[in-house]
């Protein structure tokens, strides 16, 4: 049975294929459907469409199925198309009449944005603490090694020296800034469409001030037509945050895979975060820094994969914005378990603290030189000059002496304070939303 049910049969083939992967995806919307019902049927009461009587009956009914979904027991029924039908039938078949009311003002249009919306909002959430915990992992270890020296490297050739803090605590203020996006998806995200009905709002005197204020949405998204165009838009803002994220985490596992390799030799995984060879004995594979570099690049597709999805469409729902689900929904469990994995492989990692011992690493020091010397009144391009000529005619040595490096961002004066003022900076609060749905299901 269908919500769209008008007497004739559709051919099973059709059917599935334009149901799709939308029952799988919709389980993940369940909570969020129901409590969008919730918000409307009040709002319905609220201006004497569904009586104290259903109201009181519909609340029953709704709280018993957001239980049922956060036990895990909500199924979707074979036959039937989504999430909302499912919802709505098992009022109907709670409540009676009342069930059959709930949709006055409303098209599945709608919910489903609404229910985008909240998913988003709770998985955004999600993320962010996420992030959090590898940001917090990243500064930690970039204390405890601040001291520890390493090459630097540009085109893949020795520089300058580097430390492991400095090396770390890269990659957390990159989180920092990528935590800018996470809050711009989520200010976009957290807009009520709810009430823009099938994009043409409705001749019912629906009041979305009351559902936005019930669902703790920050403001309305006002005009019913772009209410729906922010169908795929919502995904691809969101989906290009994550992509951010991923771009740093992929780019700090590949340091992991060059950095642990024997010919670099600067860090060393825990055995349970590395596999074997099926053929030489002496082998240990970061395969989980492999998989989250590449699990990144897919990633970082996804927004994408939406945007020509999305391409060329008019204004007004297609059938084409379904898609997006099956893109959207798992990309948050796959960076999640990503941000995870990274976070506990370099918690527990071990690093090398005699790296500049090696001979390779000599030449290192050359710009420490150069400037010692400009320090002493050697105009810079003649000590550059002097300094090279050792180099290249191979009677260069390096002394040995303490770095001194004091300026912002460097070396000597990593500013962690700063990257985790700028991190916190950039986080977003979901108190407010959690208090509304609180309330709303009390």
């Amino acid at each position: 049975m269908k919500l769209w049910d008008k007497g004739y049969a559709t051919d099973s083939f059709v059917e599935e294929f334009t149901v799709g992967r939308d029952r799988e995806m919709d389980l993940y919307l369940a909570e969020a459907d129901v409590l969008g019902n919730m918000a409307h049927m009040r709002m319905l009461n609220s201006i004497g469409l569904i009586s104290d009587k259903d109201r009181a009956a519909l609340e029953k009914g709704l709280k018993k199925i957001y239980a049922a979904v956060r036990r895990g027991e909500f199924r979707i029924d074979e036959g039937v198309e989504d999430v909302h039908s499912q919802v709505e039938f098992m009022l109907t078949a709670e409540c009676g009449d009342a069930g059959k009311r709930i949709h006055t003002g409303r098209s599945r249009n709608d919910q489903v944005m609404v229910d985008i919306k909240l998913f988003s909002r709770s998985a955004l959430v999600a993320l962010q603490q996420s992030v959090r915990a590898l940001f917090d992992v990243l500064i930690s270890k970039a204390d405890e090694y601040k001291e520890v020296l390493m090459p630097g490297y540009t085109h893949m050739q020795v520089a300058m020296p580097s430390s492991f803090g400095m090396w770390l605590s890269a990659y957390a203020e990159a989180l920092a800034d990528d935590m800018l996006l996470l809050d711009a998806a989520y200010k976009l995200v957290n807009t009520n469409p709810l009430g823009s009905g099938a994009g043409y709002g409705s001749s019912v005197p629906l009041d979305r001030r009351m559902t936005t204020r019930l669902l703790g949405f920050d403001d309305l998204a006002y005009n019913s037509i772009y209410a729906q165009m922010q169908r795929g838009k919502t995904e691809r803002t969101v989906l290009t945050a994550i992509a951010a994220v991923a771009a740093t985490l992929g780019r700090l596992a590949q340091d992991v895979c060059l950095y642990s390799c024997a010919n670099f030799g600067f860090v060393k995984l825990p055995d349970a975060f590395t596999t074997g060879s099926s053929i030489m004995p002496h082998k240990k594979n970061p395969d989980i820094f492999e998989l989250i570099r590449a699990k990144c690049n897919r990633l970082q597709a996804l927004p994408t994969e939406v945007t020509l999805i999305m391409t060329n469409l008019p204004s007004g729902y297609f059938r084409d914005m379904q898609l997006t689900k099956e893109i959207y929904i798992p990309a948050f469990k796959e960076i999640g378990d990503a941000l995870r994995m990274a976070g506990e492989g370099i918690e527990r990692m071990s690093i090398d603290r005699d790296i500049l011992r090696d001979d390779k690493y000599k030449y290192l020091f050359t710009v420490e030189d150069v400037n010692d010397a400009v320090a002493r009144g050697v105009p810079f391009r003649d000590a550059y000059r002097e300094v090279g000529m050792r180099v290249q005619n191979g009677t260069y040595e390096h002394d040995g002496r303490e770095l001194r490096h004091t300026h912002e961002g460097s070396i000597g004066n990593l500013c962690l304070d700063g990257i985790r003022a700028k991190f916190e900076r950039h986080a977003f609060d979901y108190a407010p939303a959690l208090k509304a749905e609180e309330e709303l299901m009390k």
